[in-house]
């Protein structure tokens, strides 16, 4: 990937469509979603997300979530798909891997295969719906497996959208995406990088602590516009966290170009902006 002639790096795009399946009815779960967002509920497949950041003249990290326990779902796009098409538009795409840590020890197998077969660049959890909490030490051999092959993992921190509006949540627990479980996750894997996604609403405070005090931990700024970030976060981008914060969508929740009208809504300062639309990315993703 030639970074020096992009735009931007977008760290936070999911694709909900196989390229095996056709334009389908919105399922509930991406209708609540879109509901939640205030937009028109769409699925990509990873080649038609290509096409639209290319547009953007940016790059994007792309992923799905992975849920052991989920209804099975043929027209959603596996781990090693979104890999193989990824790498097929190298030029703009950046494929992480999701993988439910309740699948135990054939899910660290899984992962491993992941990295060294299919090149995932990355790795990406949701505690909330894939309901475990972050510094759980079963986790940790799934943790080892990504430090040990020196790549990024990116944990949902925060409210969530999935869920949101149905009964009962959807069932889904937000106390998992608390960030400061991800603080004993950073302090027994110094060299993990660790990206914590979306203002944390309502846990902004301890999701800054743990960047600040964690060398390799980051913040996204996806699935918020940021006209409502909380002034807390907009002080903390433009001062002590200027090097630890993400440009991200949550795409195709929000796209790049609502982000960024909103951006100037905010008081973000200019001299921050190359470091938050791609220079901390280069760096957390290691593309150097």
């Amino acid at each position: 990937m030639e970074t020096d002639h992009l735009k931007a790096i977008d760290v936070h795009t999911h694709v909900q469509r196989s390229t095996h399946a056709t334009p389908d009815t919105p399922s509930e779960a991406l209708t609540s979603m879109a509901q939640y967002f205030r937009t028109t509920p769409k699925s990509y497949t990873v080649d038609e997300l290509a096409a639209f950041y290319r547009d953007q003249n940016m790059a994007a990290v792309t992923f799905t979530v992975d849920v052991k326990d989920a209804p099975e779902n043929p027209g959603q796009p596996t781990n090693e798909e979104i890999a193989e098409r990824a790498h097929a538009n190298s030029d703009v795409l950046i494929p992480f891997a999701s993988v439910d840590p309740a699948r135990g020890a054939e899910g660290v197998r899984w992962a491993r295969r992941l990295i060294e077969e299919h090149g995932v660049r990355g790795f990406k959890f949701h505690p909330t719906a894939q309901a475990f909490q972050p510094d759980d030490r079963a986790v940790y051999p799934l943790y080892e497996v990504i430090q040990e092959a020196g790549l990024p993992a990116l944990f949902h921190t925060g409210q969530t959208g999935a869920g949101a509006g149905q009964r009962g949540g959807g069932g889904l627990k937000l106390r998992y995406s608390n960030p400061i479980y991800l603080d004993d996750v950073a302090a027994d894997f110094p060299d993990l990088t660790i990206i914590m996604a979306h203002p944390s609403f309502p846990w902004q405070e301890e999701a800054i602590s743990v960047a600040l005090h964690k060398p390799l931990v980051y913040i996204d700024l996806s699935g918020w516009s940021p006209k409502y970030f909380p002034p807390i976060l907009v002080q903390y981008a433009n001062t002590l966290l200027k090097d630890k914060v993400l440009f991200g969508t949550d795409f195709p929740m929000l796209t790049p170009e609502r982000w960024l009208a909103d951006l100037e809504k905010t008081g973000i300062r200019d001299e921050v902006k190359p470091k938050l639309f791609k220079e901390n990315a280069i760096r957390a993703l290691g593309l150097e």
